[in-house]
């Protein structure tokens, strides 16, 4: 077998973001019947699993850069889901989740179990389990050695 009949073929990013737009608008739609999106769910589902934290931190754990965290994290602070207050210096801000944010995470839940059996069930789980791995790997090494900005 030659080294060129596996080499890949097309852009990695077009792909992996054709992929990601189409499994984005599946969960939205399963979301969206409990008025949020998918970012605003998984905003809320960090802060109710990591507890009490920076904006900074938050923004770390979650890839996100500070301007896209202050953005999506508006709408949600409107809504009383969550809660932003003084931190532990004059400088600081702390990010909590609210009993309503608990109460929207918690309706919010079922409908993204629901978005995530209908992806297993048209993939299959075994093809699921293996994209996690190949993403986890994936990210796990762009990581440790990023490519370097121009």
């Amino acid at each position: 077998m030659s080294p060129t009949t596996n080499a890949p073929k097309g852009c990695t990013n077009f792909k992996t973001r054709q992929l990601s737009r189409l499994l984005s608008r599946h969960y939205d739609v399963e979301l969206a019947k409990a008025g949020l999106k998918t970012t605003q769910y998984s905003l809320l589902t960090h802060v109710l699993r990591l507890g009490d934290l920076t904006p900074g931190e938050l923004a770390r754990r979650m890839g996100l850069d500070a301007s896209t965290l202050t953005r999506n994290l508006q709408p949600l602070l409107a809504a009383g889901w969550l809660r932003q207050e003084a931190g532990a210096d004059a400088r600081s801000r702390c990010i909590s989740i609210t009993a309503a944010g608990r109460d929207k995470q918690a309706e919010a839940l079922r409908h993204w179990k629901n978005a995530q059996q209908q992806i297993n069930a048209a993939l299959g789980t075994g093809r699921v389990a293996a994209l996690h791995a190949l993403l986890d790997d994936c990210t796990a090494l762009l990581q440790a050695d990023p490519v370097e900005q121009p």
